[in-house]
């Protein structure tokens, strides 16, 4: 596992960069988790900045609460046990007609190094891709239907893991909150809550 000063000297690297002139700074991270449990988000809303960390806003509030009720732990353990990402770090704007602006490609490209390196420094066993942004990065466009709920094996920057897939915690989204998404997300966070990297977690 890499040391806390390790991740510290990544996210410093990662806070400076400066690649995506389209993009809103800060770059928004996390904590500098030691962890093989890996959750990767698609690209922070307006309010992360703000408030300095991934997650931090409605959206984050669901999650945290899926997390909960999954494995009985509160938002400022689950910050603690697992390491947070993303597709994208910056604030992609707001698009014209209203919502927030797809990160572009060549985006995604230019910060795709940074998640790569995290999966060299983290080595992570369980990946969490939340939303069809951060899920197509690893098992490419296929339908929710067919993806949550489900276990992929999956290799990334050399490295191979699990991956479970799960929906985008969004309130603009009704997916997760009707059937089939109701019935899969629980099928995928009890697949979540069964993994060895999670019982490791519980323990350290």
């Amino acid at each position: 596992m890499p040391t806390i000063a390790a991740l510290e000297r990544h996210l410093q690297a990662l806070r400076a960069c400066t690649r995506c002139p389209r993009m809103h700074k800060p770059v928004v991270v996390g904590r500098p988790t030691p962890s093989r449990i890996l959750l990767v988000g698609q690209a922070p809303g307006d309010k992360e900045p703000k408030l300095g960390r991934p997650f931090a806003w409605t959206a984050g509030k669901t999650l945290f609460k899926w997390f909960h009720g999954a494995l009985g732990w509160t938002e400022d353990e689950v910050r603690e046990r697992v390491y947070f990402a993303a597709v994208c770090r910056c604030f992609p704007g707001k698009r014209p007609e209203g919502g927030d602006r797809v990160p572009a490609p060549e985006e995604i490209a230019a910060c795709a190094a940074w998640l790569d390196r995290e999966f060299e420094l983290l080595q992570p066993r369980l990946v969490l891709p939340v939303g069809k942004l951060a899920i197509t990065r690893f098992l490419g466009e296929r339908p929710l239907i067919e993806t949550i709920g489900r276990s992929f094996p999956i290799t990334a920057a050399g490295r191979t893991a699990d991956c479970i897939p799960l929906p985008h915690p969004s309130g603009a989204s009704p997916w997760h909150r009707i059937e089939p998404g109701k019935t899969l997300l629980a099928r995928a966070l009890r697949l979540v809550a069964r993994h060895e990297a999670v019982r490791r977690a519980e323990l350290s």
